[in-house]
């Protein structure tokens, strides 16, 4: 009986951490993630595209990308107009230290509508 309610537990805490989470922050590269990310601008971002990208959160953690999430960054920064303060929020699974992103949302200060990308 033990053994069951242990089972039970440890699963019902696995299927918890499966749940998506979301991240609201700075979009940067990952080359600049340790720079000033006031300064960091989408010309940098797209220069340096080929390290990936992920989030600053506020609290100064930087969460990365998955490849698919580095796809809608790309894609976003590109359609953007916007040159500094890339704020952007992401849902996804944090597995390690990448998220598996499941959509990002277009923040108003990266873009004016709350479109999915």
């Amino acid at each position: 009986m033990k053994r069951l309610a242990r089972f039970a537990a440890a699963a019902s805490l696995l299927s918890v951490a499966a749940f998506a989470e979301t991240w609201n922050g700075t979009l940067v590269d990952v080359m600049c993630k340790d720079k000033d990310i006031a300064g960091h601008t989408r010309k940098c971002a797209l220069a340096c595209a080929k390290s990936g990208f992920g989030l600053v959160t506020s609290d100064g953690k930087f969460v990365k990308f998955d490849e698919a999430g580095n796809a809608r960054a790309l894609a976003a920064l590109k359609a953007n107009g916007k040159e500094k303060d890339l704020k952007a929020r992401v849902e996804g699974t944090l597995d390690g230290d990448t998220v598996q992103v499941s959509s990002r949302r277009r923040r108003a200060r990266l873009q004016p509508a709350k479109r999915e990308l």
